[in-house]
């Protein structure tokens, strides 16, 4: 750098790397009880636990219990490996996640003191820390309850595991901003140069560069004389100085750096960190930090403020609308897949085209295209039929589905869609290898996308009734919950979805809280508080003279599975718009309507009288339809009229289907019998399918079902949280393990000194030792190997011994259990003070 200009590198903040499955310090602990001593490692720390505090912990992080720990010293070794320790650090909220940050840049061991100051600040005064020497207490607990922190308060010590993550190193600068300690920075230094620093720093020559590193680092560590240094430094030493002290620590420079530059390196105030870069001590950036290890801490979390407040009647009425719409809309897609469902990709989901024609037959976008259809398959309404040309279609899920009340209609809906870990808002995106994720495709799943759902309905559920959270609140809330980098973004993005999804569900109304939202979210059955608010169907229409019918409510079943035949829909909303065209009608006659049947059925629906242009509609589309009769020859055309014919042939829009005159009233085809049919009216005529007796065909294909299948299951965010019988089990289990494993006996059985090895007697001994324990009633200690070649000990009381096996109650399993002698490696009597 020619101008001497010290610049800090590009800001980086420190995420947790992923998880592996090194294994990192068993050492680690429980919180400090009052006239204990202090535990000297992790397994001490939980083996003083109680069986509540325990499960606590294996609650909390249910990855330790696959599989159950065979003792306590499994269970530390396993809350130390890294990545155990990743999903522990990722679900810390933001103060306990800096208070984590703060040990691992302190001493180790570290007085909680320090850690105070490392939070609040050395000339911080009660009532200016913004709350965190009040908080640190609970975040501390946090930290000890997740078995990330171990030792008394003289003692804090950090897992060793999380201290690497958290650590600021040159390839991953810490959250802190801190850099490596004035030790750190100087281990690869000649003593040469290190006796230069502390010399022109102010400091007596030393022997060894071990005693001027300890006295660089007294000099940086002492306020005063830390202070007394500074205020010789040069004004534009202070602003490079200023530059690097909340961090990134390091810096470039060139080989001919400016005066500022040289006198703070010259005073190891700067310390080289290669051939171009220099750094600033931790303790020095300790200093002109007032002793914070961070900026800004957040000892307390962003409250969610009520935004805006609405009558809860209001927002009830506002989210059965939207429910009562959210169920027309599913009913309407899978419906559409009923005869001609699109086609499953070769990779799995659907193609762009055919998410563009469902909005469009939706009238929606994309976006809220992509959410109906996940949310119908998360249903289980549709699924894949399985066939070689494998398409999508409705499930037999959807015609009972389509039978409950609506009420329980839209239950269902909602309780596939708050456990769901599809994740609609990611359609149209590239997953890592560019590849575009597409909707019902494989790779949409995201398994925080329940927890996050929850959580915001859990904080809309904590405002008053009828108020909303400004979005940007709930943001700060989750970002403050989950801070870590990588996980924070996403769960910002699931929030955002969660609220628009919630909405056009029903969920909320308004954005606050629903009734029957209120319901879901506490696992109570929403249908009941539902069903009251949503219409009840109605069984008539209103005809008008311009085509139109109007439905002032929802339809019951048969009248609108009849009228969407009949007529296409051309508004939705509180009262539905049908318009009735020639195509609709003949679409009903195609169904196997008759003109009767229609002009019957809109009699008798009709509120209003049926208008004459409809009546004429009717009638003159019934008139055509069938004179001309379409078979396979490939295909024909056949009708008493010649003239007709004669001026199909003559029309040049019939050259692409291939006519030629067979006979007088018989036009023959090479195109299929369907593409004829689509022709012909596409030139304006109605013809009708005929079978090969000369009957009239019904067009309607029957609806198509796929075989039964069930809903898919979400996926899981890690070990599923394990409930109260299996982590007693557990607790249990671990407890028996560690008395067996720690148990002292009266005269232990000899080793065969390898490493790893159950201790050894005879099979005489063996035999003898047990014989004598079922006689006295007594316990002994085992080793056991069993078929599959595991080894384990155990403790157990024999009762029985006979026929080559040992029958007595094992404590580890706390089951009575039979033993064969021949696999028992080694037995030895208990002391007398155990069991």
């Amino acid at each position: 750098m020619g101008t001497g200009r010290l610049t800090g590198r590009r800001d980086q903040e420190a995420t947790v790397p992923e998880a592996s499955t090194a294994v990192g310090d068993t050492a680690g602990g429980s919180a400090a009880r009052t006239g204990a001593a202090a535990p000297r490692s992790l397994a001490e720390a939980l083996r003083s636990r109680d069986d509540t505090a325990l499960a606590a912990l294996l609650h909390a992080r249910p990855d330790l219990l696959s599989p159950v720990p065979g003792d306590v010293t499994q269970l530390a070794g396993r809350a130390g490996t890294r990545a155990s320790v990743v999903r522990a650090l990722e679900r810390l909220d933001r103060f306990a996640l800096q208070t984590a940050e703060a040990l691992a840049v302190a001493p180790d061991p570290c007085p909680y003191p320090v850690l105070e100051s490392l939070l609040t600040g050395q000339t911080g005064t009660t009532g200016e820390d913004n709350g965190a020497r009040a908080a640190l207490p609970r975040a501390l607990a946090t930290l000890r309850d997740q078995a990330l922190v171990w030792g008394d308060e003289e003692r804090l010590r950090l897992v060793r595991t999380a201290r690497e993550l958290l650590a600021p190193s040159a390839q991953r600068p810490s959250p802190t901003g801190l850099g490596p300690t004035v030790a750190e920075a100087t281990a690869g230094m000649s003593p040469t140069r290190i006796q230069e620093i502390v010399s022109a720093a102010g400091l007596p020559a030393t022997h060894d560069a071990v005693s001027a590193v300890s006295a660089l680092t007294g000099l940086f560590t002492d306020p005063e004389r830390m202070s007394a240094l500074l205020d010789e430094a040069p004004a534009e030493a202070h602003q490079v100085l200023g530059r690097l002290v909340w961090g990134p620590p390091y810096g470039e420079v060139t080989p001919n750096p400016t005066a500022p530059v040289r006198w703070l390196r010259d005073r190891g105030l700067l310390l080289p960190a290669s051939a171009r870069t220099v750094v600033l001590p931790r303790e020095v950036a300790l200093h002109l930090r007032g002793g914070l290890a961070h900026r800004d801490t957040a000892p307390l979390a962003p409250p969610v403020p009520a935004h805006r407040e609405h009558r809860p009647q209001l927002v009830d009425a506002n989210a059965a609308g939207q429910a009562l719409a959210a169920l027309s809309t599913v009913e309407e897609l899978v419906k559409s897949w009923e005869y001609t469902g699109p086609p499953v990709l070769r990779a799995g989901g659907l193609s762009v085209r055919d998410l563009k024609r469902a909005a469009a037959a939706l009238d929606a976008t994309e976006a809220a295209a992509a959410f109906w259809i996940e949310l119908a398959y998360a249903a289980g309404l549709v699924a894949g039929d399985g066939e070689a040309d494998e398409r999508y279609a409705p499930t037999p899920a959807f015609d009972t589905w389509r039978e409950l009340p609506p009420a329980e209609r839209w239950s269902v809906l909602a309780a596939a869609w708050l456990p769901a870990t599809r994740t609609a808002g990611l359609v149209g995106e590239q997953d890592a290898r560019g590849r575009t994720l597409s909707v019902l495709g494989p790779e949409l799943d995201r398994s925080a996308a329940p927890e996050v759902r929850r959580r915001v309905l859990e904080l809309l559920a904590g405002l008053p009734e009828g108020c909303s959270a400004a979005p940007d609140a709930l943001l700060d809330r989750l970002a403050w919950e989950r801070p870590v980098r990588g996980t924070s973004h996403l769960r910002a993005r699931l929030a955002h979805w969660a609220l628009t999804e919630a909405e056009v569900l029903g969920v909320t109304g308004r954005g606050a809280l629903s009734g029957p939202g209120r319901a879901l979210l506490e696992h109570r059955d929403p249908a009941p508080l539902l069903d009251p608010l949503l219409p009840e169907p109605v069984d008539h229409v209103l005809l008008q003279a311009d085509l139109t019918a109007v439905a002032p409510g929802p339809l019951r079943r048969p009248l609108g599975d009849t009228l969407a035949v009949l007529a296409d829909v051309e508004s939705k909303g509180g009262a539905t718009v049908y318009r009735f065209t020639p195509g609709s009608v003949r679409r009903a006659l195609d169904a196997g309507h008759t003109a009767v049947d229609l002009h019957a059925f809109l009699k008798e629906h009709s509120r209003t009288p049926v208008p004459q242009p409809l009546a004429y509609l009717i009638d003159d589309v019934a008139r055509r339809h069938g004179h001309l009769r379409v078979g396979a020859a490939s295909s024909y055309v056949r009708c008493d009229d010649d003239a007709m014919l004669g001026e199909i042939l003559a029309d040049k829009r019939s050259a692409g289907l291939g006519l030629r005159r067979l006979a007088p009233t018989v036009l023959a085809s090479h195109a299929e019998p369907g593409a004829l049919l689509d022709g012909l009216r596409a030139m304006g005529y109605a013809p009708a399918a005929e079978s090969r007796t000369g009957d009239v065909l019904v067009s309607r294909a029957d609806a198509h079902r796929t075989p039964a299948r069930s809903a898919p299951v979400p996926v899981p965010d890690g070990p599923p949280v394990p409930d109260a019988v299996l982590l007693g089990a557990a607790v249990r289990a671990i407890r028996a393990g560690d008395l067996a494993a720690t148990a002292v006996r009266k005269e232990p059985a000899p080793s065969t000194g390898r490493p790893g090895d159950l201790p050894r007697t005879s099979a005489a001994e063996t035999l003898a030792t047990v014989q004598a324990a079922a006689l006295t009633g007594a316990a002994v200690w085992i080793g056991y190997v069993n078929a599959d070649g595991a080894a384990s000990q155990r403790v157990i009381d024999p009762v029985r011994v006979e026929g080559g096996f040992v029958t007595g109650y094992d404590h580890t399993a706390d089951e009575v259990r039979t033993y064969a002698l021949h696999r028992i490696t080694g037995v030895a009597e208990l002391a007398d003070d155990q069991v």
